[in-house]
């Protein structure tokens, strides 16, 4: 794997980190790692435009699914930190950066990496 395109290795390695993440939350379904592939689409091309944003595809495509999925199923992933309140997601941090995870904005807390969320 050492000769593999960096491209498409850190595209399978978002799309393996976000459908754990999916997974670890029982919403992955079909209609789901539909929204997945379709953001890897999308991404596929965006790093192609600036391949040194590289290192930024798996925070990015966490997001779009997080955004696609907020508009037919609602939030995702639900915080497990806050017990009181309404309930909220997790957001991913940094917003475009290497290394992300998932954060609670309101207890100010890193939750999991992307990926490790079971």
């Amino acid at each position: 794997m050492d000769d593999a395109d960096p491209i498409e290795q850190a595209l399978h390695t978002a799309r393996a980190l976000v459908l754990a993440d999916l997974a670890a939350r029982d919403v992955a379904d079909a209609e789901v790692v539909s929204m997945v592939e379709e953001s890897l689409t999308h991404r596929r091309w965006w790093v192609g435009q600036w391949p040194e944003g590289v290192a930024f595809v798996t925070g990015l495509v966490a997001q779009d699914v997080q955004d696609a999925l907020l508009e037919h199923h609602g939030r995702w992933p639900l915080c497990p930190v806050c017990d009181a309140g309404d309930p909220h997601a997790l957001d991913v941090e940094p917003e475009l950066g290497a290394d992300p995870h998932w954060v609670c904005s309101k207890a100010r807390v890193v939750v999991a990496r992307v990926g490790s969320l079971g």
